[in-house]
């Protein structure tokens, strides 16, 4: 009977996640495919498994500091990301029906996660830790925010501030964050990805005081 329970539950969290989770790969500008992946999986509008990242808010605020990266932007990152219950053995078993799931708090694919961690002080963990440490999580997520900020242009259109074409680099990749850059319009799952920023941002604000 446990175990029924528990099938139940797991397929119960599938059908919840996949009717949240919009089409598309992340990439939703009009250019070429991004040369990096992005960080995130295309998110969508709370769900019943939300949170409230604002308990991360000492991390937050530690290494988006050590990656010199804004503390409110990480956190609206945060509040953004926080569409899906973010338990480590529903994440697994979510991601046993979804081998391209995102796993942790900052909802980092495997991909963004090795290539962020090269060169540092925890270059030696897994993205397979991500689920039970939101530590390491919100570390590579700043340091990956971190990579994107080095691959912005010196000058872009004032429709867009640093911090909300980093967001869009952590949703839809570098690539597609370079060509908002150049005028490239969003697609829809970025353009809601930046719309939820927006929302989220006075939020962020109020988590870090």
């Amino acid at each position: 009977m446990v175990r029924i329970v528990r099938l139940l539950s797991v397929l119960t969290l599938a059908a919840s996640l996949a009717a949240c989770k919009p089409g598309g790969t992340g990439n939703s500008a009009s250019s070429a495919p991004p040369a990096a992946p992005p960080a995130a999986s295309p998110s969508a509008s709370p769900s019943g498994g939300a949170y409230d990242p604002a308990r991360f808010a000492a991390q937050v605020r530690r290494h988006a500091a050590a990656a010199g990266i804004d503390a409110q932007l990480v956190m609206a990152i945060l509040y953004n990301e926080s569409y899906k219950p973010h338990d480590p053995k529903l994440e697994r078993a979510w991601q046993k029906l979804d081998p391209e799931a995102a796993f942790g708090v900052a909802n980092m694919h495997r991909a963004a996660f090795d290539e962020t961690r090269r060169g540092r002080d925890f270059a030696g963990r897994d993205w397979t830790e991500l689920p039970d440490d939101p530590d390491l999580a919100i570390e590579a997520a700043a340091w990956y925010l971190h990579d994107l900020a080095a691959q912005l242009p010196a000058h872009w259109p004032a429709k867009y501030t640093r911090d909300e074409l980093l967001a869009l680099g952590y949703n839809a990749g570098p690539g597609s964050m370079t060509a908002f850059a150049r005028g490239a319009k969003p697609g829809p799952v970025a353009q809601n990805y930046l719309d939820k920023l927006r929302t989220n941002w006075d939020a962020a604000a109020r988590a870090l005081r």
